[in-house]
Formats: structure tokens, sequence, C-alpha cells
């Protein structure tokens, strides 16, 4: 049987028991229990302003401060007891504090509301949660900095929509994902500015009567800001979606690299073999290693994607101030950070022990990759560019006409094509000259990665600071 209005935080004007299944339905502690730590600071902050505001004792605050730290041990050594009536994790916490030091406990909640206290409490939770996926991100990003300053010698195939391309450098692909993930730190450092905002203070939605020092409030709590209006702050969810959307984003650009190296990793391509670590094989075809690190990568972008979605059409419905929806904020927000922080780590994983295959990453490129450089040769004769292009593309139609290489072209045959092809051509089927050419910032000859990997080495240096 579900306790009596009196064990509710909000009973008094209730009559008789609520429902069971409602009971089930309504509590939120299975999940928002994980928030235990940031909900006791919070009370702990909020009964020192109740106390410089006159409305505890100091003797009161003491025994309260030292009922939290009893109630924060207990959660510590995992020796908590959520009982029936623990509707979330506000209640549980205030009720455990009751039981250990009896009548100031109800003081505790005096003019705070669990519409500023929950959303205090999920502030202080993801900007902790914030600062351990930036530690998760950096570490994958100096792993693949890393890699690509020591594997920079190796040549391979660059692809666009799927089709041989241009050669590059291995270490300029890595490089490529690596820069990605520095935009998604640093994207996450901007969104942890805007969680850091104290909520606590304002109520259910009007702000508070009483005399507290919310400056105090947002010192205790190291708060950068304290918000401005009492409405917005208890009813927005702003910095759940920004965190919801980061996580999207972050694994998008995940995703891309596992396809990537699950492409790579495939007997037809066998670029790279992933470590036993982060294989697993068949329960039916002895031969098989199975790539499943790389594609539960790629299957969590899609699960974030469902959260931030998910989450957002609740919001879009909702009237103005705190409604019962926003309780889905927080599955979303624990799921999403519990799928990137597992994400991110076994990237790191991968991407420190995975072992390339030089020979047959070199053996993969083809004179057809050298066409653009073929054009390059006519423009530095003077040929503008789209001609050039054209020429190129005359000289590609005829080897494959001939169903011979690009590079098995004669001198003869392509003077048929321009006059400005002269013996000289030869130089352009070099695959390491190709690469070099792309000294420009951002290229892949061996002094822009170079120049690359010593940029994301200092981005790397002031970010662990």
């Amino acid at each position: 049987m579900a306790n009596t209005e009196g064990s509710k935080l909000w009973g008094g004007r209730f009559v008789g028991d609520t429902d069971p299944i409602m009971e089930k339905f309504n509590a939120s502690i299975a999940y928002d229990q994980r928030m235990w730590d940031a909900d006791i600071r919070g009370s702990k902050a909020y009964v020192k302003a109740l106390e410089k505001a006159k409305l505890v004792t100091t003797d009161e605050m003491s025994q309260i401060l030292h009922g939290m730290d009893q109630v924060s041990e207990e959660w510590s050594k995992g020796a908590f007891v959520i009982k029936p009536g623990d509707e979330d994790i506000h209640t549980a916490n205030e009720r455990r504090l009751k039981e250990l030091i009896g009548a100031p406990a109800g003081k505790l909640h005096t003019g705070r509301s669990r519409n500023d206290q929950v959303v205090t409490d999920m502030r202080l939770w993801l900007r902790d949660a914030i600062s351990t996926l930036t530690d998760n991100g950096l570490q994958l990003i100096h792993t693949m900095v890393e890699r690509a300053a020591a594997e920079i010698d190796v040549l391979f195939p660059g692809y666009t929509h799927m089709q041989r391309a241009q050669p590059i450098r291995w270490s300029h692909w890595i490089l490529s994902h690596a820069v990605a993930l520095t935009r998604d730190v640093d994207r996450l450092q901007e969104i942890k500015k805007r969680v850091n905002v104290l909520p606590l203070g304002s109520g259910a939605i009007a702000g508070t009567p009483l005399d507290i020092d919310r400056e105090l409030l947002r010192k205790e709590l190291a708060f950068d800001d304290i918000s401005l209006n009492s409405l917005d702050a208890t009813g927005q969810r702003d910095f759940v979606v920004e965190f919801l959307f980061w996580a999207s984003l972050c694994l998008t650009h995940l995703s891309k690299m596992a396809e990537d190296l699950m492409l790579y990793s495939t007997k037809e391509f066998s670029f790279i073999t992933l470590s036993d670590a982060y294989s697993t094989g068949s329960s039916l075809m002895p031969q098989k290693k199975n790539a499943d690190s790389l594609e539960l990568i790629r299957s969590k972008a899609g699960r974030v994607f469902g959260r931030c979605a998910g989450f957002m059409m609740t919001l879009k419905g909702l009237p103005s101030t705190y409604n019962k929806d926003l309780q889905e904020d927080k599955e979303a927000m624990f799921d999403c950070y519990d799928t990137v922080h597992a994400v991110l780590q076994v990237t790191t994983g991968v991407m420190s022990t995975l072992k390339i295959s030089q020979s047959v990453m070199e053996a993969a490129l083809s004179p057809d990759m050298l066409a653009t450089d073929l054009a390059y040769y006519l423009v530095k004769k003077g040929m503008p560019f789209r001609e050039a292009h054209g020429m190129s593309g005359k000289a590609v139609f005829v080897a494959e006409s001939r169903n011979i290489a690009l590079n098995q072209l004669t001198v003869e045959d392509l003077a048929t094509i321009s006059p400005l092809f002269e013996s000289d051509v030869s130089s352009v089927w070099d695959y390491r000259s190709s690469v070099e050419q792309y000294s420009a910032p951002g290229g892949t000859a061996k002094s822009s990665v170079a120049a690359q990997v010593e940029h994301l080495r200092n981005w790397l240096k002031k970010h662990e600071q």
C-alpha cells in the first residue's frame, strides 16, 4: 500500500493514499538517485542561506549539515536504504535526514520548491559530467594525435563518394577526425558556461519572499552566475537539450570514423586489423572476427539522436513554467552521458590498439588517382585549369578504352591529347611526390600534417592545464 500524504513533500491538501500504480508511475527515484551527491550539496548550501536569513538557528544548521554528511556517507558506502515512500531523491534524502536528526530536518525545505531544487541538482550533476566527458575527449584526441605523429609516412587512398580519389597520408585521415573532436570539446565547454547558472532560490515559479541570499548560494555551489528570471529558471531545460544535441553531434563524428574503420578492417580492404580486445567472434562461423566495437559505436549514435529528438518533442508542447513532463529530462540526460562516456573510452581503446598494414594501404594506390596531378601538370605549363581538367579526363578515357593503367599511356599517346605533354610528364606518376605538393596549411604533405600535429599538441596543452 502506498504511504499516506504525510510522507509527501506535497502532502496536506490530499486525503487518502495515492493509487499504487500511480505511485510507481509518478516516482523518479529509480533513476534520479544518481543525483544524491548533488542533492546533498545543494541542501547543505541552502541551509547556510536559511541560517543567514535567521530561518534556522546556528545549532539547527549544524545538525542539518552533520545529518547530511551522514546521509552522504551512507550513499558513498552503498548503505542507503530506499523506502517505498521515497518518490524521488529529494524525498529520500529529506526522509533519511529526519530519521537521523528529527524535527530540524523539517525546516530544510523552507522557501524551497522541488522545482528549483531538481534543476539545481541537475545542473550540478551535469557540470561534473561535462568535466568527465571533457577528460574522455581529450584522452581520445591525444591518442589520435600521437598515432598520427608516429605513422606520418604511411600513404593510402583518400575517398570521396566511396570511390578512390587522391593519395593522402593515413595521418591526415586520423587528424581529420581529431579536429572534429576538438570542436566537440570546445562546444562542450561553451555549454558548461550555460549549465553553470544557479536556479536555487527561484522557488516554484515566483521566487522567494524570504531573505535568501542567492549570492551566498552561488558562491557555496561554485556557480558562475544567478538565474535572471524565476519562471524561466524552474521551467526551462535548454541546458539539457544543448547537452543532448552535443552528444548527438559528437557521436555523429565518432560514427563516421567507426564506419570508415569498419570498411578498412574488412578483407576487401585489409588496411587495418582490430585488436582482439575490441572484436568478437561468431557463434557459428569460427573464422569470423567481427568489429563489434565499431558497430556499437555507430549504433549508439542512433540511440542518442532518439533521446534528443524525443525530449525536444516533449518540450515543444508544454506551457510556461514547470510541468511534470519535465521529469523526462533526467533519463535522457543520464542515458546520453552514459552512452557518450562509454563510446569515448571504447574509441580510445580501438585507436590505441589497432594495427595497420602499410604495404596493403600503399598497394591500394592506383595511377588513376593521379588524374588531378595530370591536370596540374598542364596548369603549370600555362593551360587554364578548366581546359586542363578536360584534357586529363580524355587521358583517363583513352586508358580505360585500352584497358590499361593511366601511367601506361606513352608520351606520344598523351601528346595526341595536348602538345603540352612532354617527357617530363613521367614525374607525375609518383605517389609521394603527389602527396608532397599539397603543402599549403591543412594539406596532406608531410610538412603540413606535421604542422597539424603540432597545432593539436598545443591545443591539448591549453585544455589539459
